[in-house]
């Protein structure tokens, strides 16, 4: 059997571990630039707030309602998670990350137990331990536990929980096909065409029927509603193939400086995702472009790529193409409102690659050097020791964030405080 264990409006439940009094209102949290909701507790739910609404649609929603408002804490949200899924791995011996709410559980190993009475204590567990609600779904497959999943959180009468033992049939027949995992609009479309409307409906269709027109993906699928397990669980999680660091600005740039400082910025932060998945880049390219929704503003976008001699992840490197870069591609009189940095044609350092003819960088120093830097960073925080190059504020600054709460688990400075005075 397998679970999977989600939490329930994750990024709204953690600003409520550290706020008692938001639990029973209406809670949303934005996206980047405060532009779009992005997570909502059942109470904004009920008030028809959409996932993805622009919030300049719902400001007069918001104000009387008294809806309350946070921008993304992504920094909360990551250690938040953490604590869950460290929390997850006494309950199986073999557990995958799904994403940063989710986490599949394969109980395969262990003596025979109840699972209702264990599904309950995962979430008790998780609840009394890191303060956020989670519902569980178990069944005999992954498909299955995600849709026993979406089952428990529709049943408001079920604790939070639900099984999918044997005889699922019934359960299959009141999901509908767009809710299974893995079934996407456009095959929700075509399905709706042959009167495939439920999953149960989709466990009855010819298994050469589904793999012409689903692929091998979609029969996939349908196997692990009939309970025969096809999807197994990654308990590795795999190195990204591709790294990169954008940003819509919260005002438009207009001078070389700022976006030096910017693009900077965004390579160095690619230099930390390269180093922790221990990985090297090849290619690198960095783009600017003005707002395509501006009416009447002038418009340009360019990006420029280079190709390292020898495969890098150190910042110093990262951050000096960044410069160059943005020399061939910067045109003054244009108001900047997006770029990034993007890094590509990843490889292992230890791969053993060609060295360049022409390479006389002392690669052995530089690596001790960025294990230095970030031994720095991640004990004082991010940006701690940077390079000159880089924005004093951090990129953080060119983006708006008007409602974000304190890092109450990753600022000591910002650290709730329990009785007495400082």
């Amino acid at each position: 059997m397998v679970a999977l264990v989600d939490v329930n409006n994750f990024y709204v439940s953690c600003e409520r571990v550290f706020c008692p009094a938001l639990h029973g209102q209406p809670v949303i949290v934005l996206s980047n630039n405060d532009g779009c909701v992005v997570s909502r507790s059942d109470e904004a739910k009920a008030l028809q707030i959409g996932m993805g609404q622009p919030v300049f649609e719902i400001r007069e929603l918001i104000r009387k309602n008294r809806v309350h408002v946070f921008s993304s804490n992504y920094a909360l949200y990551g250690d938040m998670s953490a604590r869950v899924m460290n929390t997850l791995r006494q309950f199986a011996p073999s557990l995958e990350v799904y994403s940063v709410d989710e986490s599949f559980l394969d109980f395969s190993g262990m003596q025979r137990f109840d699972l209702a009475a264990h599904a309950l204590n995962i979430r008790k567990t998780v609840w009394r331990w890191v303060g956020v609600p989670v519902c569980v779904g178990v069944g005999p497959t992954k498909v299955l536990a995600k849709v026993a999943n979406h089952l428990a959180k529709k049943d408001k009468a079920g604790n939070g929980i639900c099984l999918l033992e044997n005889n699922w049939e019934n359960a299959l027949k009141t999901l509908d096909v767009s809710d299974v995992w893995g079934i996407g609009r456009q095959y929700t479309r075509l399905l709706h065409q042959y009167g495939i409307r439920t999953a149960y409906d989709l466990t009855q269709a010819n298994d050469a029927w589904v793999r012409k027109h689903l692929s091998v993906v979609g029969l996939r699928i349908k196997k692990e509603l009939e309970g025969e397990a096809c999807i197994h669980l990654e308990t590795d999680v795999p190195n990204k193939k591709n790294v990169g660091t954008t940003r819509t600005f919260r005002q438009p740039l207009s001078t070389q400086n700022e976006l030096g400082e910017a693009l900077a910025d965004f390579a160095a932060r690619c230099g930390e995702k390269l180093r922790k998945q221990q990985s090297s880049a090849t290619m690198f390219t960095a783009y600017i472009q003005t707002n395509h929704l501006a009416a009447g503003e002038q418009q340009y976008s360019r990006s420029f790529t280079l190709t390292f001699h020898t495969p890098t992840n150190s910042t110093l490197q990262l951050v000096n193409a960044a410069k160059f870069a943005l020399q061939k591609i910067f045109r003054s009189g244009y108001r900047y409102k997006r770029a990034g940095v993007l890094l590509g044609e990843l490889v292992h350092p230890c791969a053993g690659g060609q060295m360049s003819l022409f390479d006389n960088l002392d690669h052995a120093k530089h690596t001790r050097l960025m294990a230095a830097l970030d031994s720095v960073n991640a004990r004082f925080g991010r940006n701690t020791v940077r390079t000159a190059a880089q924005s004093l504020g951090g990129s953080a600054r060119l983006t708006q964030q008007n409602r974000l709460s304190p890092g109450y688990t990753t600022k000591w400075k910002e650290a709730l405080r329990v009785g007495g005075s400082a």
